[in-house]
């Protein structure tokens, strides 16, 4: 059985636009998956500590017939290709997957919390996320579109190809 899962993207060093590129294309090569929709580049302020370089964000829908832990292991995968190194809480990163929401379960897991817990206060994720699935509610029945309502747009914008 398959179901959607949404992920967030983000990349801010060596080539963000190319990273989250390249990961798009490799979220649709992962085994019993494909891409249904993706949003637009955005440009972001970092989150975490002072000094980063913006980031690039996107969200995208796969259907998979994965298992959660398991579509997060071959998140973490792609991660790990693109030379994601976890030394700092929020720091830099060439690449950042984040698995957003998992059909409309709620996930409480060692490795793994969905939805994930910081989405809702985040713009970077929830006006990408409105761009494909307007419409969509959280597990909990909360709709995205309160959601943004509580999130200002802020500094958020599309990155211009």
């Amino acid at each position: 059985m398959s179901v959607h899962a949404y992920i967030g993207l983000g990349s801010n060093l060596g080539n963000p636009i190319q990273q989250v590129g390249d990961a798009l294309i490799e979220l649709n090569q992962i085994p019993l998956t494909r891409l249904l929709q993706q949003s637009q580049l955005y440009r972001s302020d970092p989150v975490g500590p002072p000094g980063q370089p913006d980031y690039v964000n996107a969200v995208a829908l796969l259907e998979t017939a994965l298992e959660a832990l398991e579509l997060l292991d071959a998140l973490q995968q792609i991660e790990n290709a693109h030379q994601r190194r976890r030394i700092q809480h929020w720091g830099p990163r060439t690449l950042d997957l984040d698995l957003l929401l998992y059909a409309d379960q709620q996930i409480d897991h060692e490795r793994l919390q969905v939805p994930h817990p910081h989405m809702s206060e985040r713009e970077f994720v929830l006006y990408p996320l409105a761009e494909i699935t307007p419409e969509i509610k959280l597990p909990d029945g909360t709709a995205l579109q309160q959601l943004l309502t509580k999130c200002p747009l802020g500094t958020l914008a599309p990155v211009a190809l």
